[in-house]
């Protein structure tokens, strides 16, 4: 038998498992070649064979968590909102129900909390972005109290978050429909090829049946169907969206959104396009948080295609300006007028660099120019060692409060019967 048959076989077929001949070893009169390759010297081989790596995939897969959650009012829960999206491993939080007024911004310990509010102690929404993703941020969009949108570029994804806090049962259908209308306007300018995930309190209920919506509606909701829950159904049907929580099979604590005494619902939602439905991995309630008692935590995980750069933390130093006063006005008038050149010879772009520069240092040099670094959150003083020893024993108490309140409801439930 010619040895070189085996050696052959197997360099035309280098991902099998092909057994080839030696050139230093002798037949075994057996029929079939010992399994020893021959020795790589050079290294250059196939990596099984040689003893080098494998070559690591370059482009590896982000694996995010999105919440959503009515905290009821954000005032006094920001630093214990932070620690909740830490635990749970929460990248990005819609909150809804804020309560607070203005479109700003505000750092809470490393995170980022965009929101939008016109009324003091009423409705208001807000996003929050960990400390990782907190640069990736590039336009933040608000429609008065109840939209607020926040773009991220993540990798080669952009994706579009959405908080939404659409008006309750008892106010008229003209507030109702405004609020439809503007979500039209808001998703009607978003590129089909961004990713979109809407998370929100929507105050319907589109229960567990999916008759006359099986495009949108995956069968495992809860309850029964409303005038609200059917307008929910609709905007999902006229946009190509999915309602996440109806696709993923969850006993009812995994569902219910909402509980209060007797009365438990569905009514928040997380809304995904169908062209991102495989990047979708998972949908549930959280039940033991206690930052509010009504409303529950409601998360979505999604896996994004690429890599996730971590950007560094920049500092941004700024001009003093606000110092401009008093004997400094008149030093720094005579000092620009000193040190500028106003000459017209390099043509009016020329000159308007030269000067606007010349202001600028000129600024520093008697105004100063600051750190760069935001000012600390106001809340964060008071969030020690002592006060997240209570959370955590609050929380505790509410899991406990949670499981006697359902054993005694089951017992009133049973003696009615």
């Amino acid at each position: 038998m010619n040895p070189n048959i085996y050696r052959v076989k197997a360099r035309a077929s280098p991902l099998s498992d092909a057994l080839h001949l030696p050139s230093n070893a002798s037949k075994n009169g057996q029929g079939a070649p010992h399994r020893r390759p021959d020795v790589v010297q050079n290294k250059q081989g196939f990596p099984r064979f040689s003893g080098r790596a494998r070559v690591k995939k370059l482009a590896q897969d982000t694996r995010l968590r999105l919440g959503s959650w009515n905290i009821g009012s954000m005032t006094g829960k920001g630093m214990e909102l932070v620690d909740t999206m830490v635990r749970r491993k929460i990248n990005i939080a819609c909150v809804q129900e804020t309560k607070w007024v203005g479109a700003k911004a505000k750092e809470m310990d490393g995170f980022k909390f965009y929101y939008t509010g016109v009324e003091r102690n009423r409705n208001g929404v807000g996003i929050m972005v960990d400390k990782y993703l907190k640069d990736c941020v590039t336009s933040v969009v608000r429609k008065e109290d109840r939209i607020i949108l926040v773009k991220l570029i993540i990798g080669e994804n952009i994706i579009n978050i959405v908080s939404a806090y659409a008006p309750q049962v008892g106010l008229d259908e003209r507030c109702k429909k405004h609020f439809w209308d503007q979500m039209d306007e808001l998703i009607q300018d978003i590129p089909i090829g961004e990713k979109l995930y809407i998370g929100g309190d929507f105050n319907g209920h589109v229960g567990k049946d999916c008759k006359d919506y099986d495009k949108v509606h995956g069968g495992f909701g809860f309850g029964e169907r409303n005038d609200a829950g059917e307008a929910i159904l609709d905007f999902a049907l006229a946009y190509d969206l999915m309602i996440r929580n109806t696709y993923h099979k969850k006993r009812d604590e995994h569902l219910i959104t909402y509980k209060s005494g007797p009365h438990v619902s569905q009514i928040d939602f997380f809304l995904t396009r169908k062209i991102d439905r495989l990047s979708t991995k998972d949908c549930k309630v959280i039940p033991g948080e206690s930052l509010t008692t009504q409303h529950r935590l409601l998360v979505l995980d999604i896996v994004l295609k690429g890599t996730c750069r971590r950007n560094r933390t920049m500092s941004v130093p700024r001009t003093k300006w606000w110092n401009l006063k008093g004997e400094k006005i008149e030093l720094f008038k005579n000092k620009v007028l000193k040190e500028t050149s106003w000459t017209m010879e390099e043509g009016a772009n020329g000159v308007w660099n030269k000067i606007s520069t010349s202001i600028r240092n000129v600024a520093i040099d008697i105004l100063g120019e600051s750190k760069g670094t935001s000012q600390p959150f106001r809340e964060t003083w008071w969030w020690n060692e002592e006060v997240q020893k209570m959370v955590r024993f609050k929380r505790e108490c509410y899991k406990a409060w949670q499981k006697n309140r359902s054993i005694e409801n089951f017992d009133s439930y049973k003696r009615a019967s």
